[in-house]
């Protein structure tokens, strides 16, 4: 039975003869690690063997811990009033196309509590009009600014409220960008633990403050989408029978993966959606050790986890594993089959699921709910995931309910002025030889070259979730996109700007029309050729790329029109609209090639934008997010893309441990093009006067005592005659409903080992007081992990003649012998007139200086010597201190 049979995956889903990722030759790309780069800590090999995810029951309830206390308060006395069908309603999505948004919950229409509208992107709003299109979240890694990694949140959940979305599908941690080929890492933030995690905390709080529910995704290790979902996997050629496993050492996941998650938890995201791979051979929707223990045991998490969709694959497995939401709510879509649904309240009836456990499972839902004031911000759902037809069907699969479905309401206010500014802020210039840039609009005569700076002839919404590479790339492909209201491409904003200087303009956007391109390269003055590289999910394949990149070059033959147009015009400045790292050739060195700027995928606004940053109107300021190798194997860590366990499921070991991205590079001494968090200016900055204060703080102190017990909320009676149909009640088709369809429940569960002791995992139903965990306590983790142990300044100058944005970082060196040589910790962006000074200042808390300690399951700072350090880059850090 495989609803309830699933619930033995978490506790003991083994792949028996699992082979390290290392040596497989019959890959066409290397897998996951190089052999050079794996980690020197002896523990990270635990995951090229045997993985297994220890079972860690029960799922703790909520305790409206933190400023959750009302939230709770309010949804306990809400949930108290429901009966078990209407708890069961609150859990389970009504199936994929059965109502207007991506997802939506059953509705408690009794209370006047409606279907909760769960609707993507981390981008925008998904699958309708009138709304904007921002730029991707790694190009809010690059503006390296609070501020606008907020204000974006704002926008984007005011957006949403607008449509009527309760849950906004995003900001993303999961991947964190673990190989620089995987195909969603654009959609979150960087491969450094810490700028994500910072990155998401202001997304979060900018989303939740407009109303809406944030839902920090996806949770965890999702790091490629090859062999995520076995299904989508065969439809490509590949027979397994299981997602992969990410297979990693626990120290890795506290230091590296986790970190992001838990300044998540420690913003208040309301909802966390778990991820589709197998994390050390358990589901990540059903594993009891992520989220039972790290999750809501260790990082207190008060909100509620919803599954990915179709990530779901047990129902009491998933339940009493921590799981509190399934979605789209069908087994597979449209196929009218749920885990839970009828399955939750049969569960429920015969024990096997405990009444409070169902009952924790509605209150986060609520509790979520009131903690953003969706009480007071609730918007009526008025468009349609399906069609942008004014009229149709509300039940879209079932084509029943006709009516009006678009209302057509236009949400993005004046938010074009703030995507332009997030896309010029977000703009890194790499490379100003003999100042080439800015441009003054009034050179003699500028060419565009590049399919890249011009108009998908199709239209910019012209390929399906964006599923093509034709044009200016703005955003990658998939379930992360939003639908443009107008795309500026490069090629109209230059155009506009030269001829309104009465300058000479002319392009070429086809990129084989060599004989051209280079007749028109000789004649210009200045030549700006634009080139893209894209990815996106993994239900789409483009030019053969299944979601992950195959390679790290341009696309569309750009490496080709980079060197016909370099080769006849000496002042040659390359543009690259890329999802991530790519290879660079020797543009860094060729002198025909004046200036590089990695410009990302900015939204609707990315012609205004890369215009602002040519001509001068804007300084750029941005940093880059990830390193730039010279060659792919640089990074140490690639992707499998062929199974390494026939049809089993495919073994992912992350032995390279926390080295990744500029991790790796330094570790192994190798020299990148450029490196993390590098980027020019138009002007000049210097560093100097470090200073460290070290604060009076006492010592760590071990989270300890015990919760309260189990609430239980209301009384449900075993009488299975009160769970049947309604009479004269008329089913939509494949919807799904918490409804009996007879009066013996294992008639109803229709399963063949229903009523097996095997499918209950030891302690999962025991809602007696449990003992706090040591490195928990409040959400995000033990309160004073986040005290701030030392307080640092340093001076930042401007040098030269222009004001100019500067980002000082700060890096700290743990001195541990398996510790990386530096990791980010802190940055601020500063705005300095010339020859003025600013201030930087940056606390370290105790987190910053700490390992994780396996063996003691806690958080510890290490006798190695620790150093602090402030540059302009993770290569050039000119001030350091030792901590004392």
């Amino acid at each position: 039975m495989q609803w309830l049979a699933g619930a033995l995956v978490t506790v003991a889903h083994l792949v028996n003869g699992v082979n390290g990722q290392d040596g497989n030759t019959t890959a066409p790309f290397p897998n996951a690690t190089y052999s050079n780069a794996t980690s020197p800590n002896p523990a990270t090999g635990q995951g090229s063997g045997l993985a297994f995810s220890p079972p860690y029951y029960p799922s703790p309830w909520g305790s409206g811990a933190g400023n959750w206390t009302n939230a709770y308060e309010r949804a306990r006395a809400f949930v108290s009033q429901l009966t078990l069908l209407e708890k069961v309603n609150l859990t389970t999505g009504v199936g994929w196309q059965g109502e207007r948004c991506v997802g939506q919950n059953g509705a408690i229409p009794r209370l006047g509590f409606r279907s909760l509208c769960m609707q993507d992107s981390p981008l925008g709003v998904r699958l309708t009009d009138y709304n904007s299109a921002f730029p991707a979240g790694v190009n809010v890694a690059a503006t390296w600014d609070r501020g606008l990694a907020y204000a974006r949140g704002q926008a984007m959940g005011q957006e949403h409220r607008g449509k009527g979305v309760d849950v906004q599908l995003g900001p993303v941690a999961g991947p964190l960008g673990r190989s620089p080929e995987g195909g969603r890492n654009w959609e979150g933030f960087s491969p450094d633990p810490a700028l994500t995690g910072i990155m998401m905390a202001q997304t979060i709080q900018g989303i939740q403050n407009a109303g809406v529910i944030a839902c920090a995704k996806h949770y965890i290790l999702n790091e490629q989408e090859h062999f995520r979902q076995a299904p989508e996997s065969m439809g490509f050629g590949f027979s397994i029978n299981d997602s992969l496993s990410s297979n990693i050492d626990d120290a890795t996941l506290h230091e590296t993966y986790l970190w992001p998650f838990a300044d998540a938890v420690r913003a208040g995201v309301g909802s966390i959606m778990c991820s589709y791979n197998q994390i050390n051979n358990s589901y990540g929707c059903q594993n009891s050790y992520t989220l039972n223990k790290l999750l809501k045991g260790e990082l207190d998490f008060q909100g509620f986890v919803m599954s990915d969709w179709q990530a779901q694959h047990s129902g009491v497995g998933s339940a009493l594993a921590g799981m509190d939401m399934a979605m789209p709510g069908d087994v597979l879509f449209d196929t009218g089959t749920s885990y839970w649904g009828a399955n939750l309240t049969v569960a429920v009836l015969n024990g096997t699921v405990p009444q409070w456990r169902l009952d924790d499972m509605a209150t986060r839902i609520v509790a979520a709910w009131y903690y953003v004031g969706r009480d007071q911000s609730s918007v009526p759902i008025n468009f349609d995931s399906w069609t942008l037809d004014t009229f149709g069907y509300q039940h879209y699969v079932a084509e029943e309910g006709y009516g009006l479905i678009n209302e057509h309401v236009d949400v993005r206010d004046e938010h074009r002025t703030l995507i332009r500014q997030i896309a010029s802020a977000s703009t890194v210039l790499l490379k100003n030889n003999n100042s080439a840039l800015p441009l003054t609009g009034r050179e003699k005569f500028t060419a565009v070259f590049g399919a890249d700076a011009g108009n998908n002839p199709y239209g910019p919404n012209g390929c399906p979730d964006r599923g093509c590479d034709n044009g200016t790339l703005a955003m990658g492909w998939g379930s992360g996109t939003a639908n443009f209201p107008y795309l500026i491409t490069p090629e109209n904003a230059i155009q506009n700007e030269v001829v309104s200087n009465n300058g000479v303009f002319q392009s070429i956007t086809d990129n084989f029309a060599g004989t051209q391109i280079q007749a028109l390269a000789s004649q210009a003055s200045v030549a700006i050729v634009f080139v893209n590289a894209d990815s996106g999910e993994g239900y789409i394949n483009v030019d053969g790329n299944q979601g992950d990149r195959n390679n790290l070059t341009f696309w569309q033959g750009g490496d080709v029109v980079v060197q016909n147009v370099s080769a006849g015009c000496n002042n040659t400045i390359l543009v690259m609209h890329t999802v991530g790292p790519v290879l660079l050739s020797n543009y860094s060195e060729n002198p025909n090639i004046t200036a590089i700027l990695w410009a990302g995928l900015p939204g609707e606004q990315s012609g205004n934008a890369i215009a602002d940053v040519l001509y001068g109107r804007v300084n750029p300021g941005a940093k880059l997010p990830f390193t730039l190798g010279a060659a792919r194997e640089d990074y140490g860590t690639d992707l499998l893309y062929i199974p390494n366990e026939g049809t089993g499921a495919p073994q992912v070991s992350f032995s390279e441990g926390n080295f990744i991205d500029y991790r790796a590079f330094d570790k192994a001494g190798i020299q990148p093009v450029y490196e993390f968090g590098f980027g020019l200016s138009y002007t000049t900055f210097s560093y100097s006067n470090l200073t460290v204060n070290k604060l009076n703080v006492g010592p760590y102190t071990p989270t300890t005592g015990q919760t309260s017990p189990a609430p239980v909320l209301g009384n449900i009676t075993n009488n299975t005659a009160q769970y049947q149909f309604p009479s004269n009640f008329t089913a939509v088709p494949l919807y799904i409903y918490p409804y009996l369809n007879g009066t013996d429940l294992e008639m109803a569960a229709n399963e063949s080992d229903y009523g097996s002791s095997d499918t209950v995992p030891a302690g999962s139903q025991d809602g007696s007081p449990q003992p706090l965990l040591a490195a928990g306590g409040a959400p995000g983790g033990n309160p004073e992990l986040y005290d701030v142990l030392y307080q640092v300044r340093a001076t930042i100058t401007n040098t030269g003649s222009i004001p100019g944005e500067e980002i000082p970082q700060l890096y700290i060196s743990l001195g541990g012998p398996y510790d990386p040589k530096i990791v980010l910790r802190n940055f601020e962006r500063l705005s300095i007139q010339p020859n003025n000074s600013a201030t930087f200042t940056a606390d370290i808390t105790r987190r910053d200086i700490s390992n994780w300690d396996t063996n003691a399951q806690n958080w510890l700072i290490s006798s190695s010597p620790k150093t602090v350090y402030v540059g302009s880059s993770s290569r050039n850090l000119p001030l350091s201190a030792a901590l004392s």
